[in-house]
């Protein structure tokens, strides 16, 4: 049976309110994290990711309780990252209600965290996050970069891809630091590169502004398609991803 290409809503939240910019600047409100997860969830995404961009120590319970209302409301599996750095995050993640959790800068800075975390809860549970960038002085042309993509940390994208699989990480959320928010497209080759190297679900993020956008993606290898501006800003619906994408061939659950 062929698994149905994912469509998946972003939400970056901050202060208990969703924003999007472009490369992750001059950011500017996008609406209430709950009411927007319900408003997905009807139009039919299949999951739903939440970035809590600050990460701070004092926005931590502000995060629990957007995860704990969007729970209550919307039916299908959360994602959830931003500011993990231990077991006991991922534990409190997944009590609050998320289904699985994002990991990315703990990770790199301890990356044995991956197999606590998948010793404890299973791989499944694990989204890896990998902002990457093009870098010619990597040897796959891509490094990893943390802090909305503007502390380089002289990891290997494809390499640390490679690594993490080795792990335990259930999937790969793989952002394009240089395409995100600019609707421009998904960088492709990039996309092609990770999925050459690893045989985990990959969900393609950064750049999407058209409904072909998708398209493409899927096409490079992404078993899951995320965005974030192209939704809030009302530039495309989930239902027209969902066409595009089966217009191609590929198969996606009903939008509603």
């Amino acid at each position: 049976m062929t698994v149905a290409i994912r469509v998946i809503p972003c939400l970056d939240v901050d202060g208990g309110r969703v924003v999007k910019g472009v490369n992750f600047r001059d950011l500017r409100d996008a609406g209430d994290p709950v009411e927007l997860g319900k408003l997905y969830y009807d139009q039919g995404a299949d999951e739903l990711t939440f970035l809590d961009i600050s990460a701070s120590v004092e926005q931590r319970a502000t995060t629990l309780q957007v995860v704990q209302a969007t729970a209550e409301q919307v039916f299908i599996p959360l994602t959830v990252g931003g500011g993990v750095r231990s077991v006991d995050d991922v534990d409190a993640l997944l009590r609050a209600g998320a289904d699985k959790v994002g990991i990315n800068t703990a990770a790199i800075t301890r990356p044995d965290l991956i197999n606590e975390v998948a010793a404890r809860f299973g791989n499944q549970v694990i989204v890896l996050s990998v902002d990457a960038r093009r870098d010619p002085t990597m040897a796959s042309g891509f490094t990893v970069t943390t802090h909305g993509g503007r502390q380089a940390t002289g990891l290997d994208a494809i390499g640390w891809a490679r690594q993490a699989a080795e792990r335990g990480v259930g999937e790969i959320l793989l952002n394009s630091m240089d395409a995100d928010g600019t609707t421009a497209g998904f960088d492709i080759e990039m996309i092609e590169a990770v999925r050459a190297a690893v045989e985990l679900p990959l969900i393609a993020s950064g750049g999407a502004g058209k409904a072909e956008d998708f398209v493409a993606a899927v096409r490079a290898g992404a078993d899951a398609v995320l965005a974030a501006s192209v939704f809030h800003f009302g530039t495309l619906a989930v239902a027209d991803v969902k066409q595009a994408l089966a217009q191609a061939g590929y198969p996606v659950r009903p939008a509603v």
